[in-house]
């Protein structure tokens, strides 16, 4: 696993303080139930060609909050963010709350966790 600077690590934890973050098997309880949330992949292009969720929408994070309005306009939608370990999406959970989104969480774990609970992905 990737060792993160201390600097880093306090964004992410002041975010996740103001975020609700959700796991890979809460996920997947409500997409059995029929209450499938819209999952956004916010890492970079070349990971979301290697491998990313079933059914996502990718909008990595540098672009999100540029592009967020106009693929989903709805501000109450159910979003779950993911990126590869949760720190990332952490604040991007953060972003799209002060854009006015109010059902926005983070993936815990990101997408190693997905991959861990065997959730459904795309690969190439």
């Amino acid at each position: 696993m990737k060792k993160h600077h201390p600097g880093f690590l306090r964004i992410v934890d002041a975010a996740k303080a103001r975020i609700q973050e959700v796991t890979a098997q809460e996920v997947l309880s409500a997409c059995a139930a029929g209450r499938a949330p819209l999952i956004v992949d916010v890492r970079e292009r070349s990971e979301w060609e290697a491998g990313h969720v079933l059914d996502a929408i990718h909008l990595s994070k540098g672009i999100l909050e540029r592009d967020v309005e106009a693929a989903v306009p709805d501000r109450d939608a159910e979003l779950v963010l993911y990126c590869g370990g949760g720190f990332r999406s952490a604040l991007s959970a953060d972003a799209l709350q002060q854009m006015g989104y109010t059902q926005v969480r983070s993936l815990a774990g990101g997408w190693r966790a997905w991959k861990a609970a065997s959730g459904p992905v795309q690969e190439p």
